[in-house]
């Protein structure tokens, strides 16, 4: 269990920082030093009761706000209770392990392509970042061809259409990680 002046510390900061707020911000909203501020962050000072009382009355948060310990989030998912997703062909099979959420602006898939077969994508938005799992594929991009064997991996922008070919017979598995910075 953490100590209470680093759950302190961490939470000014992780407020601080998810406002976008500076030391020098929050110093001039709560009339706090920037100094004090500082060494509450890095656990190193136990505020008074009056010290966070002005943070808290400065950010327009609770007191006990501080004080509070983040639980710690955890998510297991297994493929084989996922229903995947399939191109006319049946050959390619998208498994989406983490769905596209907002805030996270992020979404990862586990695709398994099988052997001697393709898949033509559409362009996208986004950044997409490759990574073979298992198998060998070839991944056209355009008027380029990039080989990926297992443990490659491959990050490009997806503004064009691309193909991926399992060059081999057996089933590639790749994981895919696409990045929406907007």
């Amino acid at each position: 269990m953490q100590s209470i002046t680093n759950i302190i510390g961490k939470n000014l900061e992780d407020l601080r920082k998810k406002r976008g707020f500076s030391l020098d911000k929050v110093a001039e909203l709560t009339g706090v030093s920037k100094g004090m501020l500082a060494q509450i962050e890095k656990g190193k000072s136990n505020p008074t009761v009056s010290t966070l009382w002005k943070i808290a009355m400065g950010l327009q948060v609770s007191f006990s706000y501080f004080m509070a310990e983040s639980a710690t989030t955890i998510k297991k998912v297994s493929i084989s209770d996922l229903d995947p997703f399939e191109d006319d062909s049946s050959h390619y099979r998208i498994f989406s392990l983490f769905p596209f959420h907002p805030g996270k602006k992020f979404e990862i898939y586990t695709i398994q392509l099988d052997g001697n077969s393709h898949h033509i994508s559409e362009k996208h938005a986004g950044e997409e970042y490759i990574l073979v799992g298992e198998g060998e594929i070839s991944l056209e991009i355009g008027e380029k061809n990039y080989r990926l064997a297992t443990g490659d991996g491959l990050q490009f922008t997806p503004n064009q259409t691309h193909m991926y070919k399992n060059v081999q017979n057996e089933t590639a598995t790749l994981f895919v990680v696409i990045y929406y910075s907007e």
